[in-house]
């Protein structure tokens, strides 16, 4: 009997631990010391959460299916770029997701950019690019399969 509730305590824990959710960012400085010591580059989603029909659309397609997470958990360190119209960021965070913004030139949402932080002490400075996508239709398998050839081989 021991051995069966073992068993069973062991089988809940490894399916708990497989079906994790991935954990989002949104503090670039918190994810950028991650990804460095991970060696997982970011994935920066710049979106519209509140407002952004392809971004919701995003959101529920890809980022909230076991597929993409259990991918993310693997492969990369996830930070949110938001600019919502409902809801008010803080500060700092509000003027971190217009300096990301410009740097990346983005202007359009959702825009989704692979990146590593750069190496000296303020992590921005330096960021080296590595791919970028947007919305791709077709579901997690899709794409995951338009940003995996970005991301540097472990």
């Amino acid at each position: 009997m021991k051995k069966i509730i073992l068993i069973a305590v062991l089988f809940i824990s490894f399916n708990s631990l497989q079906a994790q959710e991935a954990k989002w960012y949104n503090n670039f400085d918190e994810a950028a010391k991650i990804s460095k010591k991970t060696n997982k580059p970011i994935l920066a989603n710049f979106t519209g959460s509140d407002w952004c029909g392809w971004c919701i659309r995003l959101d529920k397609e890809v980022f909230s299916k076991k597929e993409f997470q259990k991918w993310a958990n693997e492969n990369v360190v996830l930070l949110t770029v938001d600019f919502p119209k409902r809801k008010k960021l803080p500060q700092n965070i509000a003027e971190q997701n217009d300096a990301l913004q410009r740097a990346f030139q983005v202007r359009g949402y959702p825009t989704i950019w692979l990146m590593n932080p750069g190496e000296g002490d303020v992590p921005t400075d330096g960021i080296i690019p590595l791919g970028k996508t947007s919305y791709v239709k077709g579901g997690a398998e899709k794409w995951i399969a338009s940003i995996a050839p970005s991301v540097p081989k472990k």
